[in-house]
């Protein structure tokens, strides 16, 4: 197959157009604004029953996305290799997708009566969403070359910004002036939007669907799948392992990664909680966010080009310890909104710039592509479950957001020291030229 052609390329950032719709209005703003209004009991507190047990609504909101992220990375490795061995990455992609999409439209359905049922239809939502992207993730290496991996990969984390800013605001109109549509439901327009969400979602997968490669390697899928998938995760592990700085780069990844997300998952819950501010607010400021994070996402291409890629995520890790120590003084509206721009600049920029460099370090000749992004992928599952557990935990113990927020900085530090022990994949590439290998 070609690679690099144009028609490919755009079809492949279609899937974030049509996949980052969830991140933004199910994770990130919408969902969690509604969730926080009608997870309360009788007596309007944030105290509720789930399953015989008593908690609270934002605890549950964090342990919902740990145990729905830690399903996952149990459950990838074993896909991705029969994928694999089988060639039908593409159509484990399409299961994952349409499952994560038909758990959002359900969400239309959820009231305080249906909460139960609600909160794992939106576990469900994460699991189709993180699933179908390991696959998405793993074509990156097939259909392009390796000096337009930042490239490639920042255009589509800004295409993703782009398509979920337009079902947000289209979203947000409904929720600001329900009477122009005739709306009289105060909760209908939150529940529409998910509804939305999922629409979106299957309508804009089918083009990558259509022009993604299918069975790049024409992998033949003899004899039992599941048994030779299990030989083939054991193969890619053992080459993982001989490849030092891959695993130095998943180490310092799954560190700093879990403060990302957490951040990503907890802030409009923070805004909301510790903050006391407006549903009105919080919304505004996560769309400010994703404009911010289209700049953010070639910046830190640009940087990747001028400094090598792990000075760049260095320096992205360095401002996410910044933000880190704000969030911990902050107690204004407007302190929140520019801290939330900064958050916006490094978000995209570290996302894709830490999926174009595995996709470097990656082996020139392998075509397990989908297996070798497996480890990516449980890394990046296995973080978000620690650090939305971490946080749940401190603020469960201690009573207050703020102390969960220094152990995200602490996080950060960590995660900051792992990647200065890695060499810059440009130094390192014209190292390995000098020495003629």
């Amino acid at each position: 197959m070609q690679k690099n052609n144009p028609r490919t390329i755009n079809a492949w950032c279609m899937y974030d157009w049509a996949n980052s719709v969830h991140s933004l209005v199910i994770v990130s703003s919408i969902f969690p604004v509604y969730f926080s209004a009608t997870a309360r009991n009788e007596q309007g507190g944030d105290t509720i029953q789930f399953l015989g047990f008593s908690i609270k609504s934002s605890v549950l909101f964090s342990y919902s996305v740990s145990i729905s992220f830690l399903l996952v990375a149990f459950l990838i490795p074993f896909c991705t290799a029969i994928a694999d061995y089988a060639g039908r990455k593409k159509l484990f992609m399409k299961i994952f997708c349409y499952t994560g999409a038909a758990s959002c439209a359900f969400l239309y359905f959820f009231t305080r009566d249906t909460l139960t049922i609600s909160v794992l239809a939106f576990m469900l939502s994460l699991i189709g969403w993180s699933g179908s992207i390991v696959f998405y993730n793993s074509f990156l290496p097939e259909i392009a070359t390796e000096e337009n991996f930042d490239r490639f990969s920042a255009r589509g984390f800004s295409m993703g910004y782009i398509g979920s800013v337009l079902l947000m605001v289209f979203n947000l109109t409904m929720i600001l002036f329900p009477d122009m549509y005739g709306i009289t439901d105060p909760s209908l327009p939150a529940r529409i939007s998910f509804l939305t969400v999922g629409v979106w979602w299957i309508l804009f997968a089918q083009i990558p669907f259509r022009y993604l490669p299918d069975n790049t390697y024409n992998k033949k899928s003899e004899g039992n799948w599941i048994f030779n998938g299990f030989r083939e995760l054991k193969k890619v592990f053992g080459q993982v392992r001989t490849q030092v700085n891959l695993t130095r780069f998943l180490l310092a990844f799954f560190i700093y990664n879990m403060g990302v997300q957490t951040v990503m998952y907890v802030a409009t819950i923070f805004g909301a909680n510790e903050l006391k501010l407006p549903d009105q607010s919080l919304i505004m400021t996560i769309l400010i966010i994703q404009l911010v994070a289209i700049a953010g996402s070639y910046l830190f291409a640009y940087l990747s080009g001028r400094l090598g890629n792990i000075y760049a995520l260095m320096i992205g890790v360095a401002v996410w310890i910044g933000i880190c120590t704000g969030a911990y003084f902050i107690t204004q509206e407007m302190e929140f909104f520019i801290l939330a721009g900064v958050v916006g600049m490094v978000m995209g920029g570290i996302q894709s710039l830490s999926r174009a460099t595995y996709s470097k370090l990656l082996p020139s000749d392998t075509q397990d592509t989908a297996s070798y992004f497996s480890f990516y992928d449980v890394t990046e599952k296995v973080s978000i479950v620690l650090g939305t557990l971490v946080y749940g935990l401190v603020e469960q113990v201690t009573g207050s957001m703020r102390n969960s927020v220094l152990a995200l900085l602490l996080i950060f530090v960590v995660g900051l020291v792992l990647l200065s022990r890695i060499p810059s994949q440009k130094v390192y590439r014209i190292r390995l030229d000098s020495t003629g290998n």
